[in-house]
């Protein structure tokens, strides 16, 4: 990637709804050469698919929740079937598997603590291979950021 793909890449993170004009204004460059770079950018892989960021209150989603799940057991089978449920499962919007004590962390949405209550009760300890889980409910976001820092832009 050359200085004008690292800019491209960070205007699209900020607005992916750009038109190849508008973008190519940003960047100091010809529309005609950004819509080339966005589709190079995308075929190789840098940039994926398009979407607008929702905002979770207006959509009822107030309780956020950072859950760290333990395993007991780790065998190939219930593996692929927990991380297939939490792939799967619309409340969990984040999943990932870690080094260290907890197994997973998992980031979730719900309406009211209610939700989450039996998201926790009826689906996540449910399954046969979980053996804890530790509930830390958000009091309030100090930082939410999607843009991944890209060196050579002046933001990274």
């Amino acid at each position: 990637m050359d200085a004008l793909d690292r800019k491209i890449v960070a205007e699209l993170q900020k607005d992916g709804a750009l038109s190849h004009p508008e973008l190519a204004l940003r960047v100091g460059s010809t529309a005609p050469s950004c819509w080339r770079r966005v589709k190079q950018l995308e075929e190789v892989g840098v940039l994926r698919g398009v979407v607008r960021l929702a905002d979770p209150k207006l959509l009822g989603q107030t309780v956020k929740v950072i859950c760290q799940v333990r395993m007991h057991s780790h065998t190939n089978e219930n593996v692929a079937e927990f991380e297939a449920l939490m792939r799967g499962h619309p409340q969990v919007t984040e999943c990932y598997s870690m080094s260290g004590d907890w197994d997973y962390l998992l980031h979730v949405v719900a309406e009211d603590v209610e939700e989450y209550e039996k998201f926790l009760a009826h689906t996540l300890l449910k399954h046969p291979a979980v053996g804890a889980a530790s509930s830390h409910f958000a009091l309030r976001t100090v930082k939410y950021e999607t843009a991944l820092p890209i060196k050579g832009t002046g933001r990274g």
